[in-house]
Parts: structure tokens; C-alpha cells; sequence
């Protein structure tokens, strides 16, 4: 078995503390003082996460935006370059390859950042979908590294600590500068539900970027797992949980980035369009578990009158803001009005639950 990756800030995560884990490939920090201290930060001041595991890719060449816009669910045709778009890559039967984010650098010049988890994956899928395109697709991963930055407090700390402007940037922009001798993308995204930026760089500035950062005392170093519990409270899908090969994004109640309507289509747009016709038979919902118990990934949700299983938890916790236990669950839609009663097993114990929204803590982010 292949030793885990380590990112250019492992020794860092190590010497602070930082309580590691395999993730995606790589050995990551998980939490550093506590997944809810580091949550906490987040939603009232400021944290920085290194999510340099994640996979980059530069897709040029005469024919790159017909080919993105034929690989990818949202349409990027006509946008001007600056602008940045979330969707997914579907396989013909409408099941998700990867969901991801697509940085627009020119009129044929595209940056998607994919899964950590599913860059060889990713890599080859895009590689088998390219054949009679004139496009160039390389992988960038081990060479770039990334940071975010996220919380109330990130756009004073981002210009004031690292010296980098960003308050013109709007939600799902960026803009690339130089910088001490290194190229920058500079974006304002999140996976948070807080303001917040990502800058990808060379592996040494990205190592001092997190060095003035933590020496600055203004933002708390972060790991995977208030990331999770983070992007779970805004109804954020993390692809494994909420997207799978098997799951579609219109099951995943993400059809505003599935634009099925678009000149050309993408793949696994017929089969979509097939899917919203007929109806679906099952959808992602929230629930609230009327107990203190948790759901976990995996726990069977039923009827509540007779047990019946009619879906399962992708994502369970005790809510940190707000201090519930909640779910999200992939569940017939029958079912999946909301104020539904059902009903979760946890540990063999069945706890009464209701549909609700999906999305627990209101997000704050700058548009």
C-alpha cells in the first residue's frame, strides 16, 4: 500500500501540534486545539486551512472551452475571465465523476480544481474525454499549493497580514498577481459558509503565507475536520458522502449548477434530462434528530409507522452553531416533504427525526 502524500506544510501541521490523518492520499491535519474551538474561529473571526491536497489542472488549447463546456454541468461559454464556476463532470448515466470548481483565465484557458480524492480519477477521465479536441491537459497538483483563508475576519487579514488585495473581489472571482518572486490566484469561494479566499502558489510561498499567518496571532490554524462540520451546516456536499458515481447532482439538490438547456450539452445530459422527467425517486434532505444521538454517515433512515428503510445519512453531527443534532440523508422522495416524520438507527436504536432543509446555519458571504 502506497505511503500517504504529505503537503508542503506537513512538517508544520507536525510541529504545532496538529492531530494527523489519512484524507484523500494524504497525511492532513485534523484539528489542532479542537474541532470546535477551530469552528468556532471560523465563524467568528478568522481560520486558515491548508488545503494544498487538493488537485489543480491547466486546461488550454484552441478547442478548451468547447471541450469544458462538453465535460462540465454549468455553462462557461461567453463568461469573461476572472470568473469562477462550480458543477460537476458526469458520467453518461448521469452519475458524478467529481464535483469542482472551474477557474476561467482566458477565453481557452481554464484552471479546475478537483478532489483531492479523485485526481487520478479525475485526471483520467478528462484524458479519455478529450479524443479529437485540440486541448492541452496538465496535472499541476504537486506543484502548487493552497491555502484558505475564511471567516468574518479574512478579507482585513488577507491585505493587512499578507499584503495581498482582494476587496474588490466578489464571491466566485479571482484575480492573479505576482508577488516576492511567485504567480498567485487569489479567489474568493469558501467551503465554509464565511467569507473567505483560497491563493494557490508555489509550495514556498505558500509556506510563508502560513508563517505570517500563524506568527500574525489573528486567525487559528484549522484542520479537516471543522472543514467538514463547517461546509455540513451550510448544506455543502463533500463528494463521497453526497456525490458519488451512483448519485446524480439533481438527486444531490444541485440542478441550479446543472445547466441542462446549454447549446451542446455535456455528458450525461440526456440521461439528467431523462431523470427530471420521469421524476426522482429519491432526494438529498436535512433532518433534525430529536435527541442528542448522531447520525453517521451510513445510518439507515426508515418510516417511522413501520421501519421500512427508505434512505440513508450522508453527513451526521451535533450542529456546533446550532447546538442540534442534525443530518443530511439521501431519502425517497416521498418522503422528502419538509416536516416529514421519519426516523434514523443509530446503533440499533431508532430515534424519531423530520425533514428539514438542508441547510442549519445561514451563510455569510460577500456577493
Amino acid at each position: 500500500m502506497p505511503e500517504n502524500k504529505k503537503t508542503c506544510l506537513h512538517s508544520r501541521h507536525v510541529a504545532q501540534g496538529a492531530q494527523m490523518s489519512p484524507f484523500g492520499g494524504f497525511d492532513m491535519p485534523i484539528q489542532y486545539e479542537g474541532i470546535t474551538e477551530e469552528h468556532e474561529a471560523v465563524r467568528n473571526r478568522c481560520g486558515v486551512f491548508d488545503v494544498s491536497h487538493m488537485g489543480e489542472v491547466s486546461v488550454t488549447g484552441p478547442d478548451a472551452e468547447r471541450y469544458i463546456s462538453r465535460l462540465f454541468t454549468n455553462d462557461v461559454a461567453g463568461a469573461a475571465p476572472g470568473k469562477i464556476f462550480y458543477g460537476m463532470m458526469l458520467r453518461e448515466d448521469g452519475g458524478t465523476v467529481d464535483d469542482l470548481l472551474v477557474y476561467k483565465r482566458g477565453e481557452n484557458d481554464f484552471f479546475p480544481v478537483i478532489n483531492a480524492a479523485n485526481i487520478d480519477k479525475d485526471l483520467d477521465w478528462m484524458r479519455s474525454q478529450a479524443a479529437g479536441v485540440d486541448v492541452d491537459i496538465v496535472d499541476l497538483s504537486d506543484s502548487i499549493g493552497e491555502l484558505a483563508v475564511q471567516g468574518s475576519e479574512s478579507e482585513r487579514v488577507m491585505e493587512e497580514v499578507l499584503g495581498l488585495p482582494c476587496s474588490e473581489l466578489t464571491f466566485y472571482t479571482f484575480k492573479e498577481l505576482d508577488k516576492d518572486g511567485s504567480h498567485l490566484i487569489v479567489s474568493r469561494t469558501g467551503y465554509t459558509g464565511e467569507d473567505g479566499f483560497e491563493i494557490y502558489a508555489d509550495h514556498g510561498a505558500i509556506c510563508r503565507f502560513w508563517d505570517q499567518l500563524m506568527d500574525s496571532g489573528r486567525c487559528a490554524p484549522c484542520g479537516l475536520g471543522c472543514r467538514d462540520t463547517l461546509r455540513f451546516e451550510v448544506g455543502l456536499p463533500l463528494y463521497g458522502d453526497e456525490l458519488t458515481d451512483e448519485i446524480t447532482p439533481l438527486e444531490a439538490g444541485l440542478g441550479i449548477f446543472v445547466k441542462l438547456d446549454k447549446a451542446g450539452g455535456f455528458v450525461g445530459c440526456e440521461a439528467l434530462k431523462k431523470q427530471k422527467a420521469e421524476g426522482l425517486r429519491r432526494k438529498l434532505v436535512g433532518l433534525e434528530i430529536h435527541d442528542r444521538a448522531i447520525a453517521r454517515h451510513g445510518c439507515e433512515v426508515v418510516d417511522r409507522s413501520d421501519g421500512r428503510v427508505i434512505g440513508h445519512v450522508t453527513t451526521g453531527y451535533r450542529g456546533i452553531s446550532v447546538d442540534k443534532s442534525v443530518a443530511m440523508a439521501m431519502i425517497e422522495t416521498t418522503y422528502a416533504e419538509k416536516g416529514s416524520e421519519v426516523a434514523v438507527k443509530v446503533r440499533k436504536k431508532t430515534f424519531p427525526a423530520t425533514v428539514t432543509a438542508k441547510k442549519f446555519y445561514r451563510k455569510s458571504y460577500k456577493k
